[in-house]
């Protein structure tokens, strides 16, 4: 009899993870590496949420909380709902987890029945299909292109929808793309959806307040308020507030499916960090001015990363509207040879060869499920983006 589960054997580990690690490795053993691979912003975590956390910490809230938040944390995230989104959430209608990751798996697991499919459009966030596979369900890929700037049609939405389909997963802002879909794009999904009332929709938030330019961010449910009762709009405050972490998600939907996360969340986890949960309190009722501040940082990043990588021969690069990532094209790299004799019939051999023979950690695109591409977090100083895309740079021009 196996000793390890028959589950495992249908998903990986996560590879973004992976490249980190590599790099971190190779960096402690002298190796001058660039990571391009961290999907975190390099700002600290602000003083005022930081105070917040010592503060509880004085006020000794320090033991276990209700399984999934306390209600001043729910409390902010209905009026953070409500002041960004227009969305009306009672706190029985919310969810915290340990991290926005754990707040999509509670509710796959609470959900998927064996043979249940997901439509994920791709290039997607490398965890959606692994933890629909975990949850016992069948992923549906539905492949977004460059024509489209990574963005999925309402006519591909609509083909990959089947009597089995039980959730569309949609994120915009895009890990990995950065692409942001517009109100009117989001429209055209959302009629599709009002088509088909059997597939719910969850929406992975977490890059909404790391928009650019006149960019406007929308949610479904905003969009589309006949989606709102079968719509769990997730969230979280790693990235616009610099929390990593501190593993701090939440989602906001139908009280049922709260109630049934809730069920699984109190049999696993149990309580995230009663700490994290009070600054988390502090980051959404707090000041937000340092948000702008830090945009217009990521923005003078993402411009240079776009400007540099263009300059590559053989990659193309789109410019996204938001998030800190983009994902250039590496087709007219294929088929050519390094100066080390290896052959790039991939974006994983391109990504391997980069970081061998140039010391630059990226992320291989097919691991967000579209190539030849790679993806690069611009969230690092602006030397380090400068070094390591001169570096690509240079790894091109060598190819033969």
């Amino acid at each position: 009899m196996p000793f390890l589960s028959d589950t495992l054997k249908r998903v990986k580990p996560s590879p973004t993870i992976a490249v980190s690690n590599l790099a971190a490795e190779l960096k402690a053993a002298g190796k001058d590496v660039i990571g391009l691979g961290a999907g975190e912003p390099d700002f600290d975590t602000p003083q005022n949420i930081k105070d917040a956390a010592r503060a509880a910490m004085d006020a000794g809230k320090t033991k276990y909380t209700a399984p999934d938040g306390i209600p001043e944390l729910k409390q902010a995230i209905c009026a953070k709902f409500k002041r960004d989104n227009g969305l009306e959430y009672t706190p029985a209608q919310v969810s915290v987890g340990t991290g926005g990751k754990q707040i999509l798996y509670n509710a796959l697991m609470a959900t998927l029945n064996p043979g249940d499919e997901v439509v994920i459009p791709a290039p997607y966030w490398v965890s959606y299909p692994d933890m629909v596979l975990l949850a016992g369900g069948e992923p549906v890929i539905a492949e977004a292109q460059a024509q489209t700037d990574y963005k999925l049609t309402p006519e591909q939405l609509e083909a990959a929808i089947t009597p089995k389909t039980k959730w569309f997963i949609f994120n915009s802002p895009s890990n990995p793309t950065g692409a942001g879909y517009t109100a009117e794009e989001l429209k055209g999904l959302t009629d599709v959806l009002m088509r088909h009332p059997h597939v719910w929709v969850m929406t992975d938030d977490m890059y909404e307040h790391l928009v650019y330019g006149d960019f406007e961010f929308a949610t479904p449910a905003e969009v589309e308020p006949g989606l709102y009762a079968r719509t769990l709009t997730c969230n979280g405050v790693s990235k616009a507030y610099a929390m990593t972490g501190w593993r701090i998600g939440y989602a906001a939907g139908p009280e049922d499916l709260i109630k049934a996360m809730r069920k699984i969340q109190s049999q696993s986890t149990s309580n995230p960090c009663s700490i994290s949960q009070w600054a988390a309190v502090e980051a959404l009722n707090g000041p937000q001015d340092y948000i702008p501040v830090n945009n217009e940082t990521f923005r003078r990043r993402r411009d240079l990363v776009v400007g540099m990588l263009n300059a590559a021969e053989g990659i193309t690069c789109a410019t996204p509207e938001g998030a800190f990532y983009v994902y250039p094209s590496i087709a007219g790299c294929i088929g050519k040879t390094t100066p080390a004799g290896v052959k790039i019939d991939s974006d994983e051999s391109f990504a391997t060869a980069l970081l061998e023979e140039k010391g630059v950690a990226v992320v291989f695109g097919g691991a967000f499920g579209l190539s030849p591409n790679f993806r690069v977090s611009y969230a690092t100083s602006d030397e380090n983006l400068k070094a390591a895309c001169t570096r690509i740079q240079a790894f091109c021009a060598e190819l033969r």
